[in-house]
């Protein structure tokens, strides 16, 4: 693994920090977008699909399956808090938040993953969100 690589991971990682700082000081969701919450969380557990996939263990395969479960719980927990924790859900504005993400982004990269991939394979297809 590269230092790039590592920094950029713990860039997102940082980010993930800052934004529960912010939830939990304000004890508010409001100026956040849940449906791009939900993106990410989507887009993390169909690129990390490889995790149910048998792997040949190393130092960087550890590094990376830790990483990946930390990337989907943090965007889980937040998703969480969003739609089920008070204060945090009284506080979510669902009229400001009114981009249509299943009309302009999910559909139409499942369409392209059906009709762009390697291989029609499950792991292949799943992972149409790379599209996003």
């Amino acid at each position: 693994m590269n230092i790039f690589r590592f920094a950029g991971d713990m860039i997102h990682l940082a980010s993930f920090f800052v934004l529960f700082l912010k939830m939990l000081s304000s004890r508010s969701v409001e100026g956040l977008s849940l449906k791009t919450q939900e993106l990410y969380l989507l887009v993390f557990v169909t690129r990390y699909i490889d995790l149910l996939l048998p792997h040949h263990w190393s130092w960087l395969v550890i590094y990376n399956t830790i990483m990946k479960i930390i990337y989907i719980s943090a965007s889980a927990t937040i998703v969480y808090y969003f739609r089920f924790k008070v204060p945090w859900k009284t506080t979510y504005k669902k009229e400001e938040d009114s981009f249509l993400h299943d009309r302009f982004a999910i559909l139409p990269c499942a369409v392209l993953a059906l009709i762009i991939n390697s291989e029609f394979t499950i792991i292949e297809v799943s992972s149409f969100l790379l599209y996003v």
